[in-house]
């Protein structure tokens, strides 16, 4: 069973089953003194002082230029760090510093042969040691490529494991003292 609903207007001519008519609401006034303000009965008494209207532009403008929008901030407190997520990040960046100083260390020895540096410190030693000191003083016992490359290897060992450690301790005690005084605040913007 359908029903059927009819509004009831005052137009006779209209269809059945058909929406009634709305007319478009009234403009809203604009203010007095503007171009074009419509006066109602009361005040209408004066007559409205011709205004000189704009020459109209020849050609609009194709593309309207977008309204600046405003920079937002937003102030947020880093109140807890986690500590395991700091040991991972501390653990592959010292990994690289290591690798970085085991290359470093590498290259700079290389160049350091390369001018000849090491050759002019060992003539400078047997000429400050002279022909009575027996057997002449050679640096490459002491620095070698291999040598020097495995001393920056274990430095860098050592660096990998303090500087994993003291990272995961400085995590630990930031977050003792955020909980005492609130943490880091830091204002992000998206400029």
């Amino acid at each position: 069973m359908k029903w059927r609903y009819r509004l009831s207007t005052n137009n006779p001519n209209q269809r059945p089953g058909t929406a009634p008519r709305v007319s478009a609401p009234a403009r809203p006034t604009q203010r007095p003194g503007s171009v074009g303000a419509t006066k109602s009965a009361s005040t209408a008494t004066k007559a409205a002082p011709p205004v000189a209207k704009r020459p109209a532009p020849a050609r609009p403008p194709l593309v309207k230029p977008a309204p600046k929008a405003k920079a937002r901030r937003a102030r947020l407190l880093v109140s807890k760090v986690e500590p395991w997520s700091v040991l991972k990040m501390a653990f592959l960046l010292s990994v690289a510093l290591g690798i970085i100083t085991v290359v470093a260390s590498i290259v700079l020895w290389s160049v350091l042969d390369v001018i000849g540096l090491f050759d002019k410190v060992n003539s400078l030693m047997t000429d400050i040691q002279g022909s009575e000191g027996g057997s002449a003083f050679d640096l490459m016992k002491f620095a070698s490529l291999g040598q020097v490359a495995s001393y920056a290897t274990i430095i860098a060992v050592v660096n990998v494991v303090l500087l994993t450690a003291l990272s995961m301790l400085s995590a630990v005690l930031y977050n003792i003292s955020a909980t005492l005084v609130g943490g880091i605040g830091v204002t992000l913007t998206d400029d």
